[in-house]
């Protein structure tokens, strides 16, 4: 291995995360710039949509960078990531609250009190400061957790008020605390730049030494499976398209980029987007399954795109 790294633990995901990269940490360890890892000094690492962070986490386990970046445009996500890198102790006490109350009840209770904590969690949205760590923070957090591992689905989704609307989801034991989980996971932060908005914030953190995967919302297979609704925003194509120009922007700066991204042939056969996007890159599909849709009969085998700027016998 190259001189900077070593092999470390990283914690893994403690949100369930829709588009989220577990099922494909395999593929995507196939298709690692290995030589550039072992043999070069690439020194940092850059995920400008950090999600449930899978794939910094598996990175992370693998390797030791000297620096690492992630954001976010989910304000609430960066925040809970943040308490959980500043204030670890507090929130394992919070949630510690949480799960006791709600492990106590029976299900139709459960239902009341999983509602009864969306509901603060959203009228407190307005007084939240974002900007500014302070103890709200903290709770703010717990809740998040909470919510994400009692919800339907484990969906994180917000309306256009950002106000959390997902359902209450009838699990018998929900993994709400994990504490040996989250103490991991805040020693991997501790040395972590984490920001909060668009990717392009990730600029000038990115330098020929710099490994940078993105991870975008996905461009929806169809018209009833979008779930891009993580932030008050979107995602849209006009998105990709400048997601598209920044990955060629930092390909000129030097950097080693990885992106995936849905395969738009699983439901138009010659759907050639992101293929005319990224013309000129290694383009390679790969199988997954597609975990989350309304529709039971649509969930199954797909295929997804990983796309670098490097090629497969560097891989």
């Amino acid at each position: 291995m190259a001189k900077h790294m070593r092999l470390v633990s990283g914690g893994r995901p403690f949100l369930k995360w829709a588009g989220g990269k577990s099922q494909l940490l395999g593929e995507f360890g196939k298709r690692l710039p290995e030589g550039y890892l072992k043999n070069k000094t690439i020194t940092r690492y850059v995920e400008p949509f950090i999600g449930g962070g899978a794939v910094f986490f598996y990175l992370n386990q693998r390797f030791s960078f000297e620096q690492c970046t992630i954001a976010d445009l989910n304000e609430e996500l960066v925040l809970t990531y943040r308490v959980i890198r500043k204030s670890v102790n507090s929130l394992i006490g919070e949630l510690e609250m949480l799960e006791s109350a709600y492990l106590a009840k029976n299900e139709r209770e459960r239902e009341a009190y999983y509602y009864e904590i969306r509901d603060a969690f959203n009228r407190d949205l307005p007084v939240i400061d974002f900007r500014h760590y302070n103890a709200r923070w903290i709770g703010r957090a717990a809740q998040i957790i909470f919510l994400n591992h009692t919800c339907y689905n484990g969906l994180f989704r917000v309306n256009r008020n950002g106000g959390f609307n997902v359902p209450f989801g009838r699990y018998k034991n929900p993994d709400i605390l994990n504490v040996d989980n989250l103490m991991e996971v805040a020693a991997r932060l501790k040395n972590t730049r984490i920001i909060r908005g668009d990717f392009t914030k990730c600029r000038k953190y990115v330098d020929d030494r710099t490994f940078v995967y993105f991870d975008p919302p996905y461009r929806p297979l169809n018209a009833t499976s979008s779930f891009t609704t993580y932030s008050r925003g979107g995602f849209s194509d006009k998105d990709q398209v400048r997601l598209a120009k920044f990955f060629r922007e930092l390909d000129r700066k030097g950097a080693t980029i990885m992106l995936s991204n849905s395969d738009p042939g699983n439901e138009k056969a010659g759907d050639s987007f992101f293929d005319d996007l990224y013309d000129g890159y290694t383009i390679k599909r790969v199988p997954a399954r597609r975990m989350i849709n309304c529709n039971g009969a649509r969930r199954g085998a797909v295929s997804e795109l990983v796309i670098t700027n490097y090629g497969t016998t560097k891989a």
